[in-house]
Formats: C-alpha cells, sequence, structure tokens
C-alpha cells in the first residue's frame, strides 16, 4: 500500500489605469487586451494577477473546460495564484539560483504526465496563446514555479524531524485502520516495512500545516485585493 501525500492544492485601492494593461501579444500574432482581476502586495511589492493568469493556470490541470472556463473554477485558479503569490513575495528575500534548463524540462515533463498525451497538454497550452512547450514565456512560469517549489522545500521541509515515536502514532493510529478498511481480512504490513512510506506522509502532513498557518499569516499581513471579480 503506498501512502498518499496530503496535497497543498489558497485593501490597497490602485488608480484604475491597472485594471487593463494594454494589449498583451500572444501566440499566433493575437491581439487581447488582458486585465488585472487581484494585486497582492505585502508593502513594498506588489504582484498582479491577471485573467491571463487564470486562463494558464487552468490550462495546467486536466480536466478543466478553457472556452469558456467556469466562474468556479476561474475563483479556485483565483485562490491558488494568490497564494503563489504570496510564497513568490516571501521567496523574494531569499539569494536563490535561478531555475536550470534540466529543471524547467523536468517539471515540464512532470505537468505533461498528468494529461493522457502531451499533444493535449500542447493543445491546451496554444488554447491560452502560448507557441509549444518551448515558448519562452512559458518556461518563465515554469521557472516561477520551480523558484516557489525551492522555497517551500527550504522554508518548510528542511527542518522537519520525524521521530520513532511519530512513526508509531502514525503506523497505529492511520496507517493500520487505513490498510484494513481498504484491504479486509489481509495482514497489515509491519511497521519496518514501511517505515520510508510513512515518514514522507508525516513529513508531508506537517508541511501541509505549517504551510496553512503561514498562508494565513501572511494573508492577515498582505494587502489582497479583487479588482475584477470572476
Amino acid at each position: 500500500m503506498s501512502i498518499r501525500g496530503i496535497k497543498i492544492g489558497l485593501r490597497l485601492a490602485l488608480p484604475a489605469c491597472v485594471l487593463l494593461i494594454g494589449m498583451a501579444s500572444f501566440g499566433y500574432g493575437q491581439q487581447m487586451v488582458d486585465k488585472t482581476v487581484a494585486t497582492v502586495s505585502d508593502g513594498g511589492r506588489t504582484e498582479l494577477i491577471t485573467y491571463s493568469d487564470l486562463k494558464w493556470q487552468l490550462a495546467l490541470q486536466p480536466n478543466v473546460t478553457l472556452n469558456p472556463p467556469s466562474s468556479e473554477d476561474l475563483n479556485r485558479a483565483l485562490r491558488l495564484l494568490i497564494d503563489q503569490k504570496l510564497f513568490a513575495l516571501e521567496a523574494e528575500r531569499l539569494p536563490r539560483d535561478p531555475a536550470t534548463k534540466p529543471e524547467i524540462n523536468a517539471k515540464i515533463n512532470e505537468l505533461v504526465s498528468y494529461f493522457p498525451t502531451a499533444v493535449e497538454f500542447e493543445r491546451r497550452l496554444k488554447s491560452v496563446g502560448f507557441k509549444s512547450v518551448s515558448d519562452p514565456n512559458f518556461e518563465q512560469i515554469i521557472a516561477q514555479r520551480i523558484a516557489i517549489d525551492k522555497y517551500l522545500a527550504f522554508r518548510f521541509r528542511s527542518f522537519i524531524v520525524v521521530t520513532a515515536d511519530d512513526e508509531a502514532q502514525y503506523y497505529k493510529n492511520i496507517y493500520v485502520p487505513e490498510f484494513r478498511r481498504q484491504h479486509p481480512g489481509v495482514i497489515v504490513p509491519s511497521l519496518a516495512s514501511r517505515r520510508a512510506e510513512i515518514v514522507d506522509a508525516v513529513t508531508e502532513q506537517r508541511v501541509a500545516q505549517q504551510i496553512e498557518t503561514f498562508l494565513d499569516e501572511a494573508k492577515r499581513r498582505a494587502e489582497i485585493v479583487v479588482l475584477s471579480p470572476v
């Protein structure tokens, strides 16, 4: 039995001129007007979230309709991007090496693996304005995601210590009951045989808890303004 990691899936008035960013160029020479949907500020720097950002986010999610996207999906993407912007603002405070080309390629391959085919993935990218998976603008977005991943790994995961007692408690209270529910009548694997998986699960559980606490505190400190409801 593999243990499923816990996934983390998240008032400042601005001049009216930021509502329209202007004519932005997308794939195939299309011209379209983008708009700022929300802003996230830490008092020193402001991050914009545009309608295109929401569409790009939805394009990376399998089985989500893009044309037209639903209000529910757009708002879910907005909440996720607000969380990402809060992490990005915090990550800017720490020096880091930029994402390498192999790291970007590996991340793109990971995203592609969630879709039925690479062709389907690229089709969705093209539908929101990218020319291909090698589009520099798309690679820049992936590089930003990698920067956030690195920050999360450093900020939340690297300092977690899982003790033998933690392993035993998780095995007794979570692993065993869940295994028996899914596999009635089957002998439960020993703690020793599943230790690595249990350590990973406890680690991810604590990372999720710490991230939730961080986001709650960050949202209280930040200025988050929704300028154009979706």
